[in-house]
């Protein structure tokens, strides 16, 4: 299946989670975080998946995805034989216009990081941003999980200088 996604910042100063109508906390990791292709292990509340993507397009906006739930068990035990970088945020779900956002506000490491995610049908879909998004960094892949798993947001700053 492919999977066609916008992603932005979230402004620091918006009150987005007050606009929830879910909220849930997600720790993933990956087996293989390679750009072509990763695999990662994910605990959603009281559920696991098991995720494979493929390569992003040249533009950032889609990838082929494939996701299988699978038992709490299995997940817990494939999470103890991941790559060193565990992700732990909490997912976020706002309704806006005809889209539902997925805001992630990133714990341990990644603490401080703030992304949105928007999935669309066509890559030409017109979204109604809501008044919290800032910058779209689609395509951007320091902002890929799989990239915060290996290069933390709290290390940016020593980074990026």
């Amino acid at each position: 299946m492919q999977e066609i996604e916008r992603k932005f910042l979230i402004l620091e100063t918006s009150d987005f989670r007050e606009e929830a109508f879910n909220k849930t906390r997600i720790v993933q990791g990956y087996l293989n975080s390679a750009p072509e292709r990763t695999v990662r292990v994910r605990v959603r509340g009281d559920k696991g998946f098991l995720t494979i993507k493929g390569k992003s397009s040249s533009d950032g906006l889609s990838r082929f995805e494939w996701e299988k739930e699978i038992p709490m068990k299995e997940a817990e035990e494939l999470l103890k034989l991941c790559e060193p970088g565990i992700i732990e945020k909490i997912r976020y779900e706002i309704k806006h216009g005809n889209h539902i956002f997925e805001a992630d506000e990133f714990l341990g490491d990644n603490e401080g990081l703030l992304l949105a995610e928007v999935e669309i049908s066509e890559k030409s879909e017109e979204i109604n941003k809501p008044y919290w998004l800032g910058e779209e960094v689609t395509g951007n892949q320091k902002y890929y999980n799989s990239y915060l798993s290996k290069f933390p947001y709290r290390e940016w700053q020593n980074l990026f200088l």
